[in-house]
């Protein structure tokens, strides 16, 4: 079952997806293949990774999310989202509804500038138009404040949208990616999270990849903060593989990809992961 998914994925979808298959076949086919890999773990649940495939595991992770041990973090977060500009103005300014029920409709590809655009790019840019210096893509201030801004969306049903040539072509971009062999070990990030989903590796579960875009930031083991591109890089140091930089087009493109296919699924942002 896996080898044939994964032709059809590499075949069908990546080789000659304007002919034969779009973002919606695209995501029916992955869905699919975690039915019949995982049937016994319901799509609402793919947003618990790992968890959602062992109860003892989920109770716990029900426990430690009661008291979590990142609250200090995102009251920091929260802080720096509420604290105003030199002009007055604060981080809700900028955003629709306060920045309440916004952060699943993100990445977006902008036509204008012809890039897709994440919460973390949509945050730098409000510090822009209000005369405020940026923050690093990835540092620790814009890690808080996006660990509080998106707990504003918790509950928010993912809903990225993919829509005309520019957006098709990043979301291919990215999906290329995705499947293509990286590093010295040769492999794929849908070489552990298609191929391998629910299977051991290093004595832990490997998480389905629908439904991991929807927690980022999360904290691992509780108290270190990571964002979605942190752990690109992660992967592809574990892979003996060259990190691209956060914010580079391509991890952009990857973001677009992994979210749109999160679609349908509640956010729930931060969370601890082991």
């Amino acid at each position: 079952m896996i080898k044939t998914i994964c032709t059809i994925m590499l075949s069908a979808v990546c080789l000659q997806p304007a002919a034969h298959a779009g973002p919606v076949e695209d995501r029916q086919a992955l869905l699919d293949h975690y039915h019949a890999l995982l049937p016994n773990v319901g799509f609402t649940d793919y947003v618990y990774g790992t968890f959602s495939m062992d109860a003892p595991a989920k109770r716990q992770y029900d426990d430690i999310m009661s008291f979590p041990p990142f609250s200090i973090d995102v009251d920091e977060g929260q802080a720096l989202w509420g604290k105003p500009f030199k002009n007055g103005k604060t981080f809700a300014s900028c955003f629709e509804n306060g920045g309440k029920n916004i952060a699943g409709n993100y990445p977006y590809y902008d036509d204008n500038t012809r890039r897709v655009v994440t919460f973390e790019n949509a945050v730098n840019a409000c510090l822009g138009i209000n005369g405020e210096k940026l923050l690093e893509y990835g540092g620790k201030q814009m890690g808080l404040i996006t660990a509080y801004a998106k707990s504003l969306s918790d509950g928010m049903k993912v809903a990225v949208k993919v829509g005309g040539k520019g957006a098709l072509s990043a979301y291919l971009e990215g999906r290329r990616y995705y499947y293509e062999k990286h590093g010295k070990d040769e492999e794929s990030c849908a070489s552990c999270h298609v191929d391998h989903a629910g299977k051991p590796i290093n004595g832990e579960k490997v998480s389905m990849m629908v439904g991991q875009a929807t927690h980022y930031p999360e904290f691992i083991g509780g108290t270190q903060l990571m964002t979605l591109q942190q752990r690109y890089r992660q992967c592809a140091k574990n892979i003996g593989g060259k990190p691209l930089n956060l914010n580079s087009e391509t991890y952009n493109d990857l973001e677009y990809f992994m979210t749109y296919m999160s679609n349908g699924l509640p956010m729930q942002t931060p969370v601890f992961r082991k």
